[in-house]
């Protein structure tokens, strides 16, 4: 049996527009009780949040369908680190993962006195990112604390536009500390161990939209790539890219008479 991963932003939706046939498919999914995750590198928002988000657009998926890297992170740092503090640069979903494990979360207000003191940096996509959070982000990991991102999108694909994502604020962090970051999501294998508890199949196929994570992830977890063009890359991006996806379609909404031609 397939079981598919799907990417979210630039796949299912753009901001809070939902992309066509983006509906049709997860229904036809659900009828032919196909297994599938929604898998997004955005931190903003948990699952909860997510499915609240999907469900205003007509989409019914359910909460335990859907990973962030928000909770990719928590779930790996909760399995293969050590309890400690926790400093985090994101939004709510981010910071109400790691409170879901029960580590301690070292307030902004709290760092100016404690940034010594911290056993991770943690970092997301925050959109009210400031000078000062990335001062004392850098404090810290310069005094010992782990370097954690959640993800290494570069940009991501908002209603006006492509615009900066996690990977840009984790830049500026690796450029003022000389620390490489463990990176969790997409297209880093941490990601794929807290998929596979979750996505039980004998074939997996992934679809997104970049390349540099969603085509490069498939590749390394040996599934099949399958691109839509309604996000980040384009036909000629795939012409440069080292990385060529096993199949390209316009949108989500052709893959569902593809799905119906391969699967039933």
């Amino acid at each position: 049996m397939i079981g598919i991963i799907f990417d979210m932003d630039g796949v299912l939706y753009r901001g809070d527009q939902p992309i066509e046939g983006a509906k049709e498919v997860v229904e036809y999914l659900k009828s032919k009780k196909i297994p599938f995750v929604l898998l997004t590198n955005n931190s903003t928002r948990n699952a909860k949040m997510y499915r609240e988000k999907l469900h205003k657009m007509g989409i019914d998926v359910e909460e335990d369908r859907i990973i962030t890297s928000g909770y990719a992170t928590a779930q790996y740092l909760k399995k293969h680190f050590k309890k400690g503090r926790v400093f985090v640069i994101g939004e709510k979903g981010l910071i109400e993962e790691i409170k879901s494990i029960g580590w301690e979360l070292v307030s902004f207000e709290e760092i100016k006195e404690r940034w010594g003191s911290i056993d991770y940096v943690v970092v997301g996509l925050d959109t009210k990112l400031t000078y000062e959070k990335l001062k004392y982000a850098c404090l810290a990991i310069r005094s010992g604390a782990k370097f954690i991102g959640t993800n290494p999108d570069t940009t991501y694909p908002s209603e006006i536009g492509i615009v900066p994502g996690t990977g840009s604020i984790i830049a500026s962090l690796k450029a003022s500390t000389d620390v490489e970051p463990l990176i969790i999501g997409k297209p880093n294998e941490p990601v794929y161990e807290i998929v596979r508890e979750k996505l039980d199949a004998d074939e997996i196929w992934v679809v997104g939209d970049r390349l540099d994570t969603d085509i490069v992830f498939a590749k390394k977890i040996n599934a099949k790539s399958i691109m839509v063009l309604s996000g980040i890359n384009s036909l000629e991006d795939i012409e440069k890219s080292e990385f060529k996806p096993d199949l390209v379609l316009a949108s989500i909404k052709e893959l569902l008479e593809y799905l119906k031609v391969h699967v039933g």
